[in-house]
Protein backbone atom coordinates (compact mmCIF):
# COMPACT_ATOMS: atom_id res chain seq x y z
CA UNK A 1 0.00 0.00 0.00
CA UNK A 2 1.65 3.50 -0.77
CA UNK A 3 0.57 6.24 1.81
CA UNK A 4 -0.41 9.84 1.55
CA UNK A 5 -1.31 12.16 4.18
CA UNK A 6 -4.90 12.14 3.73
CA UNK A 7 -5.08 8.88 1.28
CA UNK A 8 -3.59 5.80 0.48
CA UNK A 9 -3.64 3.27 -3.17
CA UNK A 10 -3.56 0.21 -2.62
CA UNK A 11 -4.83 -2.81 -5.25
CA UNK A 12 -8.10 -2.56 -6.53
CA UNK A 13 -10.44 -5.61 -4.67
CA UNK A 14 -13.41 -6.78 -6.10
CA UNK A 15 -16.12 -4.96 -4.24
CA UNK A 16 -14.05 -2.05 -4.87
CA UNK A 17 -14.87 -2.24 -8.63
CA UNK A 18 -18.98 -3.25 -7.57
CA UNK A 19 -18.80 0.54 -6.20
CA UNK A 20 -16.85 2.25 -8.51
CA UNK A 21 -18.77 1.42 -11.20
CA UNK A 22 -22.17 1.84 -9.73
CA UNK A 23 -20.81 5.51 -8.45
CA UNK A 24 -18.50 6.44 -11.76
CA UNK A 25 -19.52 4.39 -14.24
CA UNK A 26 -23.21 4.41 -14.08
CA UNK A 27 -23.40 8.18 -13.88
CA UNK A 28 -23.22 8.73 -18.23
CA UNK A 29 -22.26 12.46 -17.56
CA UNK A 30 -19.92 12.28 -15.55
CA UNK A 31 -18.06 9.32 -17.02
CA UNK A 32 -18.07 11.14 -20.17
CA UNK A 33 -16.42 13.81 -18.52
CA UNK A 34 -14.17 12.13 -17.42
CA UNK A 35 -13.15 9.58 -19.69
CA UNK A 36 -11.99 9.04 -23.57
CA UNK A 37 -13.83 5.91 -24.07
CA UNK A 38 -17.32 6.13 -24.90
CA UNK A 39 -20.30 5.13 -22.45
CA UNK A 40 -22.22 2.06 -23.67
CA UNK A 41 -24.18 -0.09 -21.02
CA UNK A 42 -22.25 -2.27 -19.25
CA UNK A 43 -23.05 -4.31 -16.03
CA UNK A 44 -21.26 -4.58 -12.86
CA UNK A 45 -18.72 -7.27 -13.38
CA UNK A 46 -15.87 -8.71 -16.01
CA UNK A 47 -16.15 -6.42 -18.41
CA UNK A 48 -16.28 -2.88 -16.32
CA UNK A 49 -13.68 -0.46 -16.52
CA UNK A 50 -13.11 -1.17 -12.92
CA UNK A 51 -12.98 -4.81 -12.73
CA UNK A 52 -10.04 -6.55 -11.26
CA UNK A 53 -8.70 -8.28 -14.26
CA UNK A 54 -5.60 -10.74 -14.57
CA UNK A 55 -3.31 -7.86 -15.68
CA UNK A 56 -3.57 -6.61 -12.51
CA UNK A 57 -1.17 -9.07 -11.47
CA UNK A 58 1.59 -8.82 -14.25
CA UNK A 59 4.64 -6.31 -13.68
CA UNK A 60 3.07 -3.51 -14.25
CA UNK A 61 6.04 -1.97 -16.89
CA UNK A 62 4.96 -4.82 -18.77
CA UNK A 63 1.38 -4.06 -19.28
CA UNK A 64 1.80 -0.26 -19.43
CA UNK A 65 -0.28 0.24 -16.19
CA UNK A 66 -1.40 0.21 -12.76
CA UNK A 67 -4.50 0.88 -11.26
CA UNK A 68 -5.09 1.30 -7.84
CA UNK A 69 -8.41 2.42 -5.51
CA UNK A 70 -8.00 5.04 -3.07
CA UNK A 71 -8.37 4.78 -0.06
CA UNK A 72 -9.13 8.07 2.76
CA UNK A 73 -7.18 7.47 5.53
CA UNK A 74 -9.21 8.67 8.16
CA UNK A 75 -12.37 6.75 7.50
CA UNK A 76 -11.26 3.71 5.78
CA UNK A 77 -13.60 4.23 3.35
CA UNK A 78 -13.02 3.67 -0.69
CA UNK A 79 -12.71 7.17 -2.17
CA UNK A 80 -12.07 6.51 -5.56
CA UNK A 81 -9.67 5.20 -8.25
CA UNK A 82 -6.15 6.81 -9.63
CA UNK A 83 -4.08 4.93 -12.42
CA UNK A 84 -0.74 5.46 -13.86
CA UNK A 85 -1.40 4.52 -17.40
CA UNK A 86 -0.23 4.68 -20.41
CA UNK A 87 3.43 3.95 -19.87
CA UNK A 88 6.55 4.56 -22.12
CA UNK A 89 9.70 2.74 -20.26
CA UNK A 90 11.55 4.05 -22.93
CA UNK A 91 10.63 7.69 -22.51
CA UNK A 92 10.38 7.25 -19.01
CA UNK A 93 7.06 8.62 -18.79
CA UNK A 94 3.17 8.47 -17.47
CA UNK A 95 -0.20 9.77 -17.65
CA UNK A 96 -2.45 10.01 -14.26
CA UNK A 97 -5.69 9.85 -13.79
CA UNK A 98 -7.82 10.27 -11.12
CA UNK A 99 -11.39 9.65 -10.25
CA UNK A 100 -13.34 10.49 -6.73
CA UNK A 101 -16.44 9.18 -5.54
CA UNK A 102 -19.34 11.48 -5.09
CA UNK A 103 -18.72 11.83 -1.77
CA UNK A 104 -15.29 12.22 -1.41
CA UNK A 105 -14.90 15.21 -3.68
CA UNK A 106 -13.22 19.34 -2.75
CA UNK A 107 -11.29 17.81 0.63
CA UNK A 108 -7.77 17.35 -0.55
CA UNK A 109 -7.76 13.83 -1.03
CA UNK A 110 -7.57 13.81 -5.43
CA UNK A 111 -4.56 15.89 -5.02
CA UNK A 112 -3.04 14.09 -2.33
CA UNK A 113 -3.78 10.55 -4.27
CA UNK A 114 -1.79 12.27 -7.22
CA UNK A 115 1.38 13.40 -5.24
CA UNK A 116 1.13 9.64 -3.61
CA UNK A 117 0.95 8.33 -7.40
CA UNK A 118 3.59 10.62 -8.95
CA UNK A 119 5.68 9.48 -5.35
CA UNK A 120 5.44 5.97 -7.07
CA UNK A 121 5.96 6.68 -10.93
CA UNK A 122 9.08 9.01 -10.07
CA UNK A 123 10.58 6.79 -7.10
CA UNK A 124 9.58 3.18 -7.79
CA UNK A 125 9.12 2.86 -11.56
CA UNK A 126 12.09 5.42 -12.07
CA UNK A 127 9.83 7.61 -14.69
CA UNK A 128 11.08 11.37 -15.44
CA UNK A 129 7.84 12.52 -16.58
CA UNK A 130 3.73 12.91 -15.74
CA UNK A 131 1.24 14.05 -17.51
CA UNK A 132 -2.42 14.74 -17.43
CA UNK A 133 -4.77 16.07 -18.88
CA UNK A 134 -8.33 16.89 -18.13
CA UNK A 135 -11.23 19.31 -19.83
CA UNK A 136 -10.58 22.76 -19.48
CA UNK A 137 -13.58 23.44 -17.23
CA UNK A 138 -12.77 20.99 -14.79
CA UNK A 139 -11.74 23.51 -11.93
CA UNK A 140 -11.05 21.00 -9.92
CA UNK A 141 -8.33 18.67 -11.55
CA UNK A 142 -6.47 22.15 -12.86
CA UNK A 143 -6.71 23.21 -9.29
CA UNK A 144 -5.22 19.65 -8.44
CA UNK A 145 -2.31 19.65 -10.81
CA UNK A 146 -1.57 23.15 -10.41
CA UNK A 147 -0.92 22.68 -6.42
CA UNK A 148 0.90 19.14 -6.96
CA UNK A 149 3.06 21.38 -8.99
CA UNK A 150 2.49 20.51 -12.71
CA UNK A 151 2.86 22.97 -14.98
CA UNK A 152 0.02 24.05 -18.12
CA UNK A 153 1.98 23.20 -21.06
CA UNK A 154 -1.23 23.83 -23.63
CA UNK A 155 -4.58 23.35 -24.57
CA UNK A 156 -5.61 21.13 -26.88
CA UNK A 157 -8.64 22.79 -29.12
CA UNK A 158 -12.33 20.50 -29.14
CA UNK A 159 -9.86 17.34 -28.33
CA UNK A 160 -12.47 15.86 -26.57
CA UNK A 161 -16.42 14.93 -27.23
CA UNK A 162 -18.44 15.24 -24.33
CA UNK A 163 -22.11 14.96 -23.98
CA UNK A 164 -22.74 15.93 -27.63
CA UNK A 165 -20.02 19.05 -28.24
CA UNK A 166 -16.32 19.09 -28.82
CA UNK A 167 -14.58 20.68 -25.73
CA UNK A 168 -10.29 21.39 -25.11
CA UNK A 169 -8.37 19.76 -23.25
CA UNK A 170 -5.38 21.38 -20.71
CA UNK A 171 -2.40 19.20 -20.87
CA UNK A 172 -0.38 19.52 -17.81
CA UNK A 173 3.47 18.28 -17.08
CA UNK A 174 5.81 17.38 -14.14
CA UNK A 175 9.39 16.54 -14.28
CA UNK A 176 11.25 14.24 -11.38
CA UNK A 177 13.17 17.06 -10.48
CA UNK A 178 10.31 19.62 -10.52
CA UNK A 179 8.25 16.82 -7.91
CA UNK A 180 8.59 17.68 -4.38
CA UNK A 181 8.27 14.55 -2.46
Amino acid sequence: MLRGELTALRARATSDAEILHAELYDDVEEWLRGSHRPWTPVAAGPKSPYAVREDDQKDVLEVGAAEFSIVELVSGNLAGSCALWGLDVHNRCGHIGIELRPAFRGRGLGRDAVRVVCRYGFTLLGMRRMQLETLADNEAMITVAERTGFTREGTLRQASWVNGAFVDEVVFGLLADEFGR
